[in-house]
């Protein structure tokens, strides 16, 4: 995950880090990656996976505790985060066979208390089986501006592109 060195780490080293930032966000990635929902998901997944993530990470003090994992993800800069992992699926998408679907769905829960709704457009692998980027639709528009987006962010070339009804206007 060659892309993550891009990503700075925002912790102090005075303030006495005892967990790798690299070695965090390869955790969190692969957690994520196994199906982790939430930060307690990959924490515990992390324990649980220690002896196999010690065949390509140091581990010095063992995995991080899930307050680890909240500190950093609280304090890590989003926009560059994303960059980097943009950059890393690029690198995936080029190695990828088959087809890419496109679809939006509407965050569950994100329109309470009468804020609108956030309604996001995925990209999905179909033969890997996994989200290769998302981009937030725009407040007072739709999918068919968000996808032209995310196209261009993960650089597919030479994949079959499928899209649901509402993207059907997309030239």
């Amino acid at each position: 995950m060659c892309c993550l060195r891009e990503v700075d780490d925002p912790r102090r080293p005075s303030n006495g880090t005892l967990h790798d930032f690299q070695e965090i966000l390869v955790i969190a990635m692969a957690g994520v990656l196994s199906d982790c929902d939430t930060i307690e998901d990959i924490a515990y997944w992390g324990r649980r996976k220690e002896k196999w993530l010690r065949e390509f990470l140091v581990l010095k003090n063992g995995v991080p505790s899930t307050e680890t994992f909240l500190r950093v993800f609280r304090a890590l800069d989003p926009k560059q985060f994303e960059v980097a992992f943009r950059r890393w699926v690029a690198g995936v998408v080029g190695a990828l066979r088959g087809s890419v679907a496109f679809d939006g769905k509407t965050v569950r829960g994100s329109g309470s208390g009468g804020e609108t709704a956030i309604h996001m457009v995925s990209a999905f692998a179909t033969e890997l089986g996994i989200v290769l980027g998302q981009e937030k639709v725009a407040s007072k528009s739709n999918e068919i501006t968000a996808i032209p987006e995310l196209l261009k962010a993960l650089y597919i070339n030479g994949l079959l592109v499928t899209i649901d009804a509402m993207g059907v206007s997309i030239r």
